[in-house]
């Protein structure tokens, strides 16, 4: 007599993980209601993200063992809470701003050069390990791009990841991709990028690639003397692997400003792209930011002598 073999799933959704017990006679409709008692969103609002039968989309009735799972496997979920999807018909009247950065401007002195840090730059230059999506194309400027919050409300409200992404995000990476080679840089998982930027349409974009992705394990850890341990993206982990990249010609978009703490010359803090369902069709920050590039692409010679917080005001020295 078969034995009903037990396993244990965990679901990330909202920024929290959630373990769920299923059994490999289970089905993907009884995931989803176990799922459903976990977190409160009602099985027909879940969207599995990385949950695949033969490259597509399981049925609800196709069984857990079919889809041999590793143990802890770790499930990607998008959904609404039925109370928030309520509230999507009303506009808070009074909005506080929203801050999700330290002031690191006296913590930026003695930092980028310090010999311990940049000894961890090198030492990712050395251990980490790039997949290229596509390859470097001569004369290209780089455009370092992070994905919450800057590309991607992964938080807010929505049923599809079209209604979490940042608008004009096509249009911006198409026009970026004439003049820049584009990497994405996320402080999470590379599994979790990969999930992210096909729901958003990215990889399969015809008008523009990706040179690469890279994850958390390519940032390294400060220590500033007011906050304490930091974890950063040093961009000189690009520019030790490719001597066509420098601080000349590359910049970073991120909405958190001490990511770019070993490199804050080459940085633009953009604004954080929150409340999705409320500001899709007001935010234009891509928009603008598209004009920007261009701006750099064709006037500046070294992006690095550009003060990228004004970049609202910048104004090109058009070269004769």
């Amino acid at each position: 007599m078969d034995t009903e073999s037990a396993a244990k799933i965990i679901v990330k959704w909202s920024g929290k993980e959630y373990a769920i017990d299923v059994t490999d006679n289970d089905s993907i409709s009884d995931l989803k209601n176990a799922i459903e008692k976990e977190t409160g969103v009602r099985s027909h609002r879940q969207k599995l993200l990385n949950l695949k039968l033969k490259g597509k989309t399981p049925d609800d009735d196709c069984k857990i063992s079919l889809l041999k799972l590793k143990p802890n496997f770790k499930l990607m979920m998008m959904g609404s809470l039925e109370e928030d999807i309520a509230e999507v018909n009303t506009t808070p009247t009074d909005l506080p701003p929203v801050i999700n950065d330290l002031d690191i401007e006296d913590e930026e002195v003695a930092i980028e050069n310090r010999e311990v840090y940049l000894a961890k730059v090198e030492k990712r230059v050395k251990d980490y390990k790039i997949k290229m999506l596509s390859e470097p194309r001569p004369n290209k400027k780089l455009l370092v791009l992070d994905i919450d919050y800057t590309l991607f409300d992964h938080r807010s409200v929505a049923e599809t990841g079209a209604e979490l992404m940042r608008p004009y995000l096509h249009e911006f990476l198409t026009s970026a991709y004439e003049d820049y080679d584009i990497v994405i840089w996320s402080a999470t998982g590379m599994k979790w990028i990969e999930e992210k930027m096909k729901l958003l349409g990215v990889t399969t974009n015809p008008n523009y690639k990706i040179l690469f992705y890279l994850d958390s394990l390519a940032m390294i850890s400060v220590h500033t003397p007011k906050y304490g341990l930091l974890d950063v993206k040093p961009l000189g982990v690009i520019w030790g692997k490719f001597e066509q990249y420098s601080s000349k010609n590359t910049i970073m978009f991120d909405d958190i400003r001490r990511n770019f703490i070993m490199n804050p010359r080459n940085g633009l803090r953009i604004r954080p792209f929150r409340q999705a369902h409320l500001n899709r069709d007001t935010d234009k920050e891509l928009l603008h930011l598209t004009k920007y590039l261009k701006n750099l692409a064709k006037y500046c010679d070294d992006f690095g002598s550009v003060n990228h917080r004004n970049w609202e005001k910048y104004k090109p020295h058009r070269r004769n």
